[in-house]
């Protein structure tokens, strides 16, 4: 049964139901990397109970302690992570949460079992915990998953009483066991603001800024896209494209000296019948950006082309009055 969405969830209530049931709750878990795609991993019966305690028996608990001493919730950005604060921030916000959990509730049937063999633990990134209530309804605990508490079998020894011994499973790892994030329908709670903001790489002051950029080149230059697609979604999905818009100068370069700025350097930008810049994809995405912040030279020594990673403004040649 799907969360309800309408409504913010009243987490104290749903701690009071979960505890209700914490010993019939069914647990799925899952990994996923640093691209946010999810693997399915099979959990022990030996570790059932452990893994309660540890994705959901300490997070009812906190939440419960805190509806005793005025724990208040408030919204991830207009907030300050404080003592008895508990942050909650919308699921459609945090786009690589969102994919992962999307991926996990409509595309089950296509995630692989994770395997040692096959997979390297190396790159993951992080855990998440499903948990579904006898009534159907369901939600998950992520965490973080710390690579320095990973133990690769081939270079670790166990100490079983006063002899040390190869350690026999291809990966040991040691689960963080502070309370990090739990999703809920459309609603993210975050309990470790820096853990959360690292795992799904969300940082609200940027993302805001890179909105706000998002709105002035589609006020200034005219774009199309594929359907079910936009400028916005295109940035989200694309960590660097956030920073390099921190510092970007809208409008500087307009529409037709970007198409022949792109003619120049032999890219291959392309135009729609009414004349809009078209966007498929994220490399689309970066050529645009780049050309707009006429990131792209010729060197006059060689010919050859490059793109500048960064720039500093240089001061005019002596003699020459300042441009523009």
């Amino acid at each position: 049964m799907e969360p309800d969405k309408t409504e913010t969830t009243d987490i104290f209530l749903w701690a009071n139901q979960t505890d209700a049931v914490k010993n019939e709750l069914n647990l799925e878990l899952f990994v996923f990397n640093k691209n946010y795609t999810p693997y399915a991993l099979n959990l022990s019966k030996t570790l059932d109970a452990q893994a309660r305690a540890l994705f959901v028996l300490d997070l009812v608990n906190t939440v419960n302690f805190g509806a005793g001493t005025g724990m208040s919730v408030r919204d991830y950005e207009l907030s300050e992570a404080e003592e008895n604060v508990l942050l909650r921030t919308d699921l459609e916000k945090v786009g690589r949460a969102e994919t992962l959990i999307h991926l996990i509730e409509n595309e089950r049937g296509d995630i692989v079992q994770f395997s040692d063999t096959e997979h390297e633990f190396k790159r993951i990134k992080g855990i998440v915990l499903k948990a579904t209530r006898p009534d159907g309804k369901y939600f998950y605990v992520a965490k973080a998953v710390q690579q320095s508490n990973v133990l690769p079998g081939a270079v670790s020894w166990q100490l079983s009483g006063d002899t040390f011994a190869p350690f026999e499973p291809e990966v040991g790892v040691r689960l963080p066991s502070d309370n990090q994030v739990l999703i809920i329908g459309t609603d993210i709670f975050v309990f470790n603001q820096p853990k959360f903001e690292k795992l799904f790489q969300y940082d609200y002051k940027k993302q805001l800024l890179a909105d706000k950029k998002v709105e002035e080149i589609l006020a200034n230059y005219q774009l199309s896209f594929p359907d079910g697609m936009d400028l916005q979604m295109l940035v989200r999905e694309r960590p660097a494209m956030v920073n390099k818009l921190q510092k970007l100068e809208v409008g500087d370069i307009k529409q037709e000296q970007a198409l022949e700025y792109a003619d120049t350097m032999q890219l291959d930008l392309m135009t729609d019948d009414d004349g809009k810049i078209i966007i498929m994809d994220g490399r689309d995405l970066d050529m645009f950006v780049n050309l707009i912040n006429e990131d792209y030279i010729t060197s006059e020594l060689t010919g050859k082309r490059y793109v500048i990673k960064s720039k500093k403004l240089l001061d005019e040649p002596e003699g020459e009055p300042p441009r523009g």
